[in-house]
């Protein structure tokens, strides 16, 4: 991992905990399948420094480094991760972590500028689900590659009783995006922006699965479906979903 090879960190674990002590108030710990390790965090950490590395917005002032981790205190501070040269013997890692920094931190007054954000967004466009453009789902593939992350007892129905089900529910979906523009949750995943809509396939108030969508040629594609553990993971790296079907 990317993080890992710039800096050395003498406890990661409790480096995340005290982050998302430092941070606003959030699960991080998935909705389904909770662990108790944050791996939401750990996973926006990791993907957040590689973005950042990637688009040169590492910070360096002699011998200490920060990027911007994208996350803010409860009092809309921005939160730095903070690093100096790594002095210990017989290493190739060239930082050392020293902590967490909100912006108003001295140990970051140093720094002549704070680096920004990492930019998931080219076009403001892509974040919304334009109703007018033609959904087309591959119904097959979801079904015989996406199988095992269905909820019981759609893991092992009949494959024509389950695809009569889909199709059901995605038209469920593209309504309720008619209705609410925000049912759209945008993820970023494999360097590609696409957008997430809930599968509710127990209860229309609930979301079992999330289909992932891509804007292709002028219409919408639809090949795969997330678990909401996986969706969440990619949803983050952008923002926290502010529709309630994906809230961790």
């Amino acid at each position: 991992m990317a993080l890992f090879q710039f800096s050395w960190f003498p406890d990661f674990n409790k480096s995340i905990q005290e982050l998302k002590a430092l941070a606003m108030n959030e699960n991080w710990d998935h909705c389904k399948n909770p662990t108790g390790r944050n791996p939401i965090l750990v996973n926006y950490v990791h993907h957040t420094f590689d973005k950042i590395q990637n688009e040169g917005k590492i910070e360096v002032d002699g011998e200490f480094s920060c990027f911007n981790t994208g996350l803010v205190t409860e009092n809309q501070e921005e939160i730095y991760g903070y690093f100096q040269n790594n002095k210990r013997p017989g290493t190739t890692i060239p930082y050392y972590f020293i902590g967490w920094r909100k912006s108003s931190d001295r140990d970051l007054s140093k720094f002549s500028k704070l680096g920004e954000i990492a930019s998931y967004i080219s076009d403001p466009s892509d974040l919304i689900y334009d109703t007018k453009l033609e959904l087309r789902t591959n119904i097959d593939h979801i079904i015989q590659d996406n199988k095992t992350r269905f909820p019981n007892p759609f893991d092992t129905m009949d494959n024509y009783l389950l695809s009569n089900i889909l199709h059901g529910t995605i038209e469920d979906a593209k309504r309720r995006v008619k209705r609410n523009y925000k049912t759209a949750i945008p993820q970023y995943y494999n360097g590609k922006l696409q957008l997430l809509l809930p599968l509710c396939l127990k209860s229309k108030a609930n979301a079992d699965l999330a289909l992932v969508i891509e804007k292709e040629n002028g219409v919408y594609r639809a090949s795969t479906c997330l678990t909401l553990d996986m969706a969440i993971n990619n949803a983050r790296l952008i923002a926290k979903p502010d529709d309630e079907w994906l809230k961790a």
